[in-house]
């Protein structure tokens, strides 16, 4: 059976994306058991989910970064949801760590740029949701700091002013907002959730997983699976169904 030409009936497939951008946490949320290969495993078919995610990046660079990631067009036409996920760098402690540090105006500042920007190439604020950093376990990261040969350089207090200003921001633009920072203090200890004390551990991907399905889940589940189930394609005249 030969291949359709090109310029025949056959029309490109493209999928809507989700687009995960953020920094390390989200950079490792495709590792195995991580919180992106969740949601990328339920949308298989529906939505392809891009990892964006850039290990060490704070929201200054971010919001440079972004007009490169999506732009007006096909781009941003085809995102059905970005979720913006910043503040576990930019809340390290200036004194101590100045490369990655965003002091908290500017923070808040960047991320009303980024959701400004999205709206500006046709991604709606109901499609943009924002993650505050998940609380900081200073016994381990202060272990993790001194292995490097540092001092403790985030502290979970100042973490927390960061998620509540994330917080703050997605209220006034009206996007939807996942507050990690505090659900993950319900519990008295969280530290099963970090894998050692800023980064998530599996535990911790499997909440953020089911607290962001729970945001998007009906939303993007609702997408139509745009090639038919096999047993629906008609053996005897697959073109029929298939172009």
């Amino acid at each position: 059976m030969a291949l359709p030409e090109s310029g025949s009936r056959c029309r490109l497939l493209l999928w809507p994306r989700l687009v995960l951008f953020g920094d390390s946490i989200t950079e490792y949320s495709f590792q195995e058991n991580g919180w992106g290969t969740f949601l990328a495993e339920r949308l298989l078919r529906r939505c392809d989910v891009l990892n964006r995610g850039f290990s060490g990046y704070n929201s200054r660079w971010a919001k440079l970064l972004l007009p490169r990631l999506i732009a007006a067009g096909a781009g941003a036409e085809s995102t059905a949801a970005v979720t913006l996920f910043f503040g576990a760098n930019d809340s390290a402690l200036e004194e101590l760590n100045p490369k990655q540090h965003v002091p908290l105006e500017e923070y808040a500042a960047n991320l009303k740029s980024m959701v400004h920007y999205l709206s500006s190439v046709g991604i709606t604020e109901d499609r943009v949701l924002l993650i505050t950093p998940p609380p900081l376990g200073e016994a381990a990261w202060e272990k993790a700091c001194l292995a490097k040969g540092e001092r403790l350089n985030r502290r979970n207090a100042t973490t927390g002013e960061y998620a509540q200003a994330c917080v703050q921001v997605a209220r006034a633009c009206g996007t939807d907002v996942l507050d990690l920072w505090t659900l993950m203090q319900k519990e008295q200890d969280f530290s099963s959730y970090l894998s050692d004390g800023l980064h998530l551990s599996a535990e911790g991907s499997r909440f953020v997983a089911a607290q962001l399905w729970a945001r998007l889940g009906e939303k993007l589940s609702a997408l139509p699976s745009l090639v038919p189930y096999w047993r629906d394609v008609d053996h005897m005249d697959p073109e029929a169904t298939l172009l």
